[in-house]
C-alpha cells in the first residue's frame, strides 16, 4: 500500500473470463473483474446460490446402520 492508504494503480491486463471463457479487462475500470460482463458474474452467483459449486464434505459418515435412536 501506499503512504495515503490506497492500493497502486495496476496496468490492465486481459485476462479469461471464468463464466464465458472470453477477454476480460482486469483493472480498476471494470466493476465485474474478473468476469467480463455483468451477465456473467449473475451467472456465476447463480451458479454458487443453486450449489452447482461445492466444497467437499469431509465430515465422516453417520453410523454404519444409520441413526440408532430411529432403530
Amino acid at each position: 500500500m501506499s503512504e495515503s492508504g490506497q492500493s497502486p494503480d495496476f496496468a490492465p491486463r486481459q485476462v479469461r473470463c471464468p463464466a464465458c471463457s472470453g477477454n476480460s479487462l482486469y483493472s480498476s475500470a471494470n466493476p465485474y473483474r474478473p468476469f467480463c460482463s455483468a451477465r456473467c458474474k449473475g451467472v456465476d452467483l447463480g451458479a454458487w446460490a443453486s450449489e452447482e459449486f461445492k466444497l467437499p464434505d469431509e465430515k465422516p459418515l453417520d453410523e454404519p446402520f444409520g441413526d440408532p435412536r430411529l432403530q
